[in-house]
């Protein structure tokens, strides 16, 4: 996966990176070579965090399902035969 990446030195000389496809994805660094280090890092972290909500979001969808299917009286076959 390629992501593109928007590195800027700010007014007090640090290096600030963005991802734009990844809402919320900053990081900052001294130098150039650190902001790359640390926006990987940032990138990462954004990716993991995703992951387990995406995870948890799925698991409440299928608990409520099972739980709207029992209270329409009806077993788990049965509603995947509908």
């Amino acid at each position: 996966m390629k992501l593109q990446v928007i590195i800027e030195q700010d007014e007090t000389g640090y290096y600030v990176a963005e991802v734009p496809a990844l809402p919320g994805c900053f990081s900052q660094g001294k130098t150039l070579a650190e902001t790359k280090a640390n926006i990987k890092e940032a990138i990462i972290g954004w990716l993991q965090v995703m992951n387990r909500k995406a995870k948890r979001r799925k698991e409440l969808g299928i608990g409520l399902l099972k739980k709207l299917i029992k209270q329409a009286g009806l077993t788990v076959d049965e509603f995947n035969s509908l």
